[in-house]
């Protein structure tokens, strides 16, 4: 295993620092043993998205956008034409008559947005001198359109032409988007989530309010899908919310917070700073729903509406991103540089020793709205199971923003020192090696 190289942590600090787990050099589950440092970026890299099956794009704040082969860790194309940091990139399918051509669209701090042909490099189009920066991007490809989201929304159609728009709502602007059944989409703005329905007619398009959801009690960070019938938003103060996406009313709600073991029938909250509650980031596989909590991860059942598994101390800082791999599989990566993998396993039998991260429990209260149903203790959900951590990908210098997966093909993953690193299965590397070099030998008569 290949650890503590290229400028990572100091192997001291997993020491020092007692709130996460640390995990032996010997780590049977885990098959990202190889790594492949990719440089190119000069500044952090926050961004990462797919293009295809062997193709991803980096984007930070050197304004660059750089596509990289994830088979050979080849740079394939270098999108030079921002002059400040990106704040969004999204992968956008144009379609004509005949042909689908993937392109990415990409806002920067400079207040423009542009479309690349990530094939050629070249830029296809762009739009200058907006009135305030992007925050997200959000495409919808059915309708054929795109949405950008900052101090306001605005809607374009694939040749980069304004459609519609909506003015300002909040003082802090549009912070996430997503799609929702029967054309609507819903907006994050401070602590409400507002919903408008969009309405093309030819040519033209138009957004319309229909609803603003004001259920959070503090700023919105994380939004997320969940399946055709549920969606999910996280906030600052740990609240996660589960809403149906077809009538927007509130279906299940979760305080996510953690007590002292001696006060189990008390929410206590003590000193504990707001980052440790907040949520930073959500994921769904549609069956369940994975939130990164200040340095915690906590996984609910879509199905039970209730708590599955859940960890404090994930992390030694907080998560920045997480992804549920399967349903018994996440992955998740940190401010302190980690990138860890985590099994949800059964808790052991009566007398066998638990887990030492499961204690220190969090509590998981619900509101006190009367559209809510009465609080679930943790200890009344018989089918609570614990995060084991069965890898830990250790490798970067600095926080690692995100990672995308590629299945069989590896883990890409991007961070503040600047660095790429593309992991790969050790062993299967080691096999597509030696059958390489059977073959060249074959072919000039070594054999």
């Amino acid at each position: 295993m290949l650890r503590w190289i290229f400028g990572g942590r100091d192997a001291q600090s997993s020491v020092e620092k007692s709130g996460a787990l640390c995990i032996g050099e010997e780590q049977p589950k885990n098959c990202f043993t190889e790594l492949q440092v990719l440089r190119g970026h000069f500044d952090i890299v926050r961004f990462l998205v797919q293009i295809d099956d062997f193709r991803c794009a980096s984007a930070g704040d050197d304004g660059l956008v750089l596509v990289w082969n994830v088979e050979t860790g080849e740079r394939l194309q270098e999108l030079r034409g921002h002059s400040q940091q990106i704040t969004a990139i999204a992968v956008f399918r144009r379609r004509d008559e005949l042909t689908a051509h993937t392109c990415l669209i990409t806002a920067s701090s400079d207040r423009s947005v542009s479309l690349w042909d990530p094939d050629t490099g070249n830029r296809v189009q762009t739009v200058l001198d907006l009135q305030s920066s992007v925050k997200c991007l959000l495409v919808l490809e059915r309708l054929g359109v795109w949405l950008s989201g900052g101090e306001e929304l605005c809607g374009w159609s694939q040749d980069f032409r304004l459609q519609c728009h909506v003015d300002k709502q909040s003082d802090t602007g549009i912070s996430a988007l997503i799609q929702l059944p029967k054309n609507c989409v819903a907006a994050a703005m401070d602590k409400t989530i507002v919903v408008y329905q969009l309405t093309a007619c030819g040519d033209s398009l138009s957004l319309a309010e229909v609803r603003c959801l004001a259920d959070h009690q503090d700023q919105i960070r994380a939004l997320v899908n969940v399946n055709d019938e549920l969606f999910a938003s996280g906030s600052h103060a740990g609240e996660l919310m589960v809403w149906d996406a077809a009538d927007w009313t509130v279906v299940a709600y979760q305080h996510i917070l953690w007590e002292e073991p001696h006060t189990a029938t008390q929410i206590q909250i003590g000193g504990a700073k707001a980052s440790e509650m907040s949520v930073q980031h959500l994921a769904s596989n549609g069956n369940l729903i994975l939130a990164a909590v200040g340095s915690g991860l906590y996984v609910f059942s879509v199905l039970s509406r209730a708590a599955v598994a859940y960890r404090k101390c994930a992390h030694d800082s907080d998560v920045l991103h997480a992804a549920l791999l399967s349903d018994s599989e996440i992955m998740s990566c940190s401010e302190d540089g980690s990138v860890r993998m985590w099994e949800i396993q059964d808790l052991p039998l009566a007398g066998e020793p638990a887990s030492p991260g499961f204690l220190g429990m969090w509590n998981f209260s619900r509101s006190s709205r009367q559209t809510c149903p009465p609080s679930n203790k943790t200890a009344e959900v018989p089918a609570l199971r614990t995060l084991e951590l069965t890898g830990d990908l250790i490798g970067h210098s600095g926080a690692v923003q995100m990672f995308v997966a590629f299945k069989d093909k590896g883990l890409v993953t991007c961070s503040a020192d600047h660095q790429i690193i593309l992991w790969k299965n050790g062993e299967k590397q080691s096999r597509l090696r030696s059958l390489d070099l059977f073959h060249r030998l074959e072919q000039t008569g070594g054999l």
